[in-house]
């Protein structure tokens, strides 16, 4: 069981992580970009638990124990931005303050339950890359993923309707209208010169666009 530490230890590891990224990481650069207080007795604790170190009073780097949690807590940032994004229809811009809420809330196995649905991402929805967790691993030594756009269905496969990409929300009351929506059943027909799914008794033809942004639950083939 990871060991729960506090909010204000959370963002100060989270807060050395993206500054890592970008290749600035010094003592001002923490306090200045950190969603909380770093103060010198935060700073003390960080030390003293192995979590980073303070080179006199300009850099900062993290430590292997502090490396690793800061790791999941990134993970469960941005997995919770693409939720919010591709599963509630959130935008991009609206997705980083809830997502910081999310990140204290989830616990491990909600995460990788939430990574197998949103099929594995690799990038959060400002590009920046989402740290692998044991179920992406995994999922690699598997024929296919959990959860995959339509279009990568193949011709005559079968798949249950797991959520929609897409923040248009006419494109949305479409697909509702003509039947597919979140567990419904569809199966793939044809994939030129358009997509077309059957939905029920329904033939309905796609555009690429958004066959691409209807994701699913592939239906195990015998």
């Amino acid at each position: 069981m990871e060991n729960k530490i506090s909010e204000e230890v959370a963002e100060v590891l989270e807060t050395v992580w993206t500054l890592q990224e970008k290749g600035i990481v010094t003592l001002d650069s923490v306090v200045s970009n950190a969603a909380t207080t770093v103060s010198d007795e935060l700073l003390g604790t960080l030390s003293r638990e192995g979590l980073i170190e303070v080179e006199g009073s300009r850099s900062v780097r993290l430590l292997p124990k502090g490396l690793q949690m800061a790791e999941k807590i990134i993970r469960r940032h941005r997995l919770a931005e693409r939720l919010i994004c591709d599963v509630l229809g959130s935008h991009v811009e609206e997705s980083e303050a809830a997502a910081c809420e999310y990140e204290h809330l989830l616990a491990e196995g909600i995460t990788n339950s939430i990574c197998t649905l949103l099929g594995h991402p690799r990038y959060c929805p400002h590009n920046k890359p989402i740290p692998e967790g044991d179920c992406c691993r995994q999922a690699r030594d598997e024929l296919k993923p959990i959860v995959v756009s339509c279009n990568q269905l193949s011709v005559g496969e079968t798949a249950r309707v797991a959520y929609f990409s897409t923040h248009e929300h006419t494109r949305l009351l479409k697909l509702s209208a003509l039947g597919i929506s979140p567990g419904t059943s569809l199966k793939l027909i044809q994939k030129w010169p358009a997509y077309v799914v059957q939905c029920e008794e329904t033939e309905i033809a796609l555009e690429s666009e958004v066959a691409q942004n209807i994701y699913v639950w592939q239906t195990p083939q015998e």
